[in-house]
């Protein structure tokens, strides 16, 4: 039985309960470069489950910090003060293997990505196009076809740990919007940003990282337009 018909999910605060649920771990994800878990939770009568990924379980990077889950709830916070909401709910807490990232599930389609998405459903290219626009800001590294996920209720951004190195190294599968104008309301929460970054969302990076971050998305403003990608090379691997 799928987990939203063992409680009324729909009234729920997801970020309260992903905060102060109780966890049990289920198992760990397949093919993750990095201990991905999933994780029932429980609070005061409703279940879900939750992707947890402790700081501990992160293979070491050269151009990326320890801290991965930051980076994670960054992103969500991002997508939230841009009002995008692309990035599912993801908290910071304890967990049963230590400090890490806890994001709400996604009962997707696995079948279904990015590349079939954009081909099959025109209804969703607006969400597309906002997690474009979310990477561009956010300088995702590694934005694969399958870490966009087809859900009843739209398509969800997820694996956002690679973000927000000071380095621009944009690596993304969406490309097919390049030349199209933002909308205008978009422009108006990236001028917002600009102004001023919200605290939250600062603490989590350094402050060459938050400066960087408003760099890009001014450059983004000026050029008023989903970028191409000139050099033919910024796309992840695999693909998928």
């Amino acid at each position: 039985m799928p987990s939203d018909e063992l409680s009324p999910l729909a009234t729920v605060d997801r970020i309260d309960h992903l905060e102060r649920a109780a966890l049990e771990v289920e198992g760990r994800m397949p093919w993750s470069s990095n201990a991905t878990f999933l994780v029932s939770t429980s609070l005061e009568g409703v279940n879900h489950r939750a992707i947890y990924k402790p700081i501990r379980g992160e293979r070491p990077l050269w151009d990326f910090e320890p801290g991965l889950h930051r980076r994670e709830r960054a992103a969500y916070l991002l997508s939230e003060h841009l009002s995008l909401g692309v990035v599912p709910p993801t908290v910071i807490r304890e967990g049963p293997l230590g400090e890490g990232s806890l994001q709400w599930f996604v009962d997707a389609d696995h079948r279904e990505h990015y590349f079939t998405i954009h081909e099959q459903r025109p209804d969703l290219h607006d969400r597309l196009r906002a997690i474009a626009a979310l990477d561009i800001v956010a300088n995702n590294t590694d934005r694969k076809s399958g870490h966009c996920l087809l859900a009843d209720d739209g398509v969800w951004a997820i694996d956002n740990g690679l973000c927000f190195a000071e380095e621009f190294k944009l690596r993304t599968v969406i490309w097919e919007f390049a030349g199209e104008p933002l909308p205008e309301s978009l422009v108006d929460r990236l001028r917002r940003l600009v102004e001023r970054v919200p605290l939250d969302l600062a603490a989590l990076l350094s402050e060459p990282e938050v400066d960087a971050m408003v760099d890009r998305t001014r450059a983004l403003l000026d050029l008023g337009e989903l970028p191409h990608d000139e050099t033919g090379r910024r796309y992840p691997w695999p693909l998928i």
